[in-house]
């Protein structure tokens, strides 16, 4: 038995697997910050902090002539939501069902998926975590209407450059500027498009937990995910007719070099 405890669980392995396979679908489908910063892990339970390789010195010598200094590291956050599922509906998988409700478990993956992008973008002060929004130096770059989109991240690609950030350069959108950018047109020709053929080289990916846009370089080693233990799926108790699981990770994000990424929202 491990840590999960997923042996204690009345779950048959089909319904196992089709447990896992639905959180996977749906991580997939919502994390955005890890298809566009680096990765490292996982790690496992026991990995608890990153070293910074910084030194935080004592204000008083423990001994005279004797200086004294503690290590600076940034701990790891670990968080778990949970997610009730009946018992009889999972008994169905191994009778052939393919259709099992899992509501919950598409529920409890969405809402991980958006503290972990909430975290990398936005920052988590109770967690010490800096986002990338909060971290950048550069003014945000106001979109004043829909059809300067394109104007408007031409003009954050040059405050890059001239900050000496080089690409590929990826653009992260929030729901309200991926829809906007995916529905506008210029003279009949989709303003998404247009961005995608001419102004960026990396990905174009949508962040359901992002306000606003962020165009960021995918170079390498300005931003920075540590995971300990990776998105798993736990045992929590069950009764007679229910069973509570829940979905489980630890993490911390880094920004390293904070000019590498500006903001662009919609007024």
């Amino acid at each position: 038995m491990d840590l999960l405890k997923r042996s204690l669980a009345p779950i048959l392995p089909e319904a196992w697997k089709a447990i896992d396979d639905e959180a996977t679908r749906v991580l997939e489908l919502n994390l955005a910050g890890r298809k566009v910063v680096d990765f490292s892990g996982p790690h496992g339970w026991k990995f608890a902090a990153v070293s910074t390789g910084r030194l935080e010195l004592l204000p008083e010598q423990p001994i005279k002539d004797v200086s004294a200094g503690v290590r600076v590291v940034q701990p790891l956050v670990e968080v778990r939501t949970p997610m009730v599922l009946d018992i009889m509906e999972l008994d169905t998988v191994a009778r052939g069902a393919e259709n099992p409700d899992l509501a919950p478990v598409v529920q409890a993956a969405e809402r991980l998926a958006r503290l972990e992008d909430q975290a990398i973008f936005h920052g988590y002060p109770a967690g010490g975590i800096v986002g990338i929004i909060e971290a950048s130096p550069h003014p945000r770059v106001q979109v004043a209407r829909v059809a300067d989109w394109p104007k408007a991240v031409a003009q954050a690609k040059e405050v890059l450059r001239a900050a000496g950030v080089g690409g590929p350069y990826a653009l992260v959108l929030g729901p309200r500027a991926y829809d906007e950018l995916s529905s506008a047109s210029e003279d009949g020709y989709p303003l998404r498009k247009r961005i995608e053929r001419s102004l960026i080289d990396g990905p174009f990916v949508w962040a359901p937990a992002l306000t606003g846009a962020v165009l960021m370089s995918t170079r390498g080693g300005d931003f920075e995910l540590t995971v300990g233990q990776d998105m798993s799926i736990g045992y929590a108790y069950h009764e007679k007719h229910q069973v509570e699981l829940y979905l489980t990770e630890s993490f911390t994000f880094r920004v390293l070099e904070p000019k590498a990424a500006i903001w662009l929202q919609s007024t």
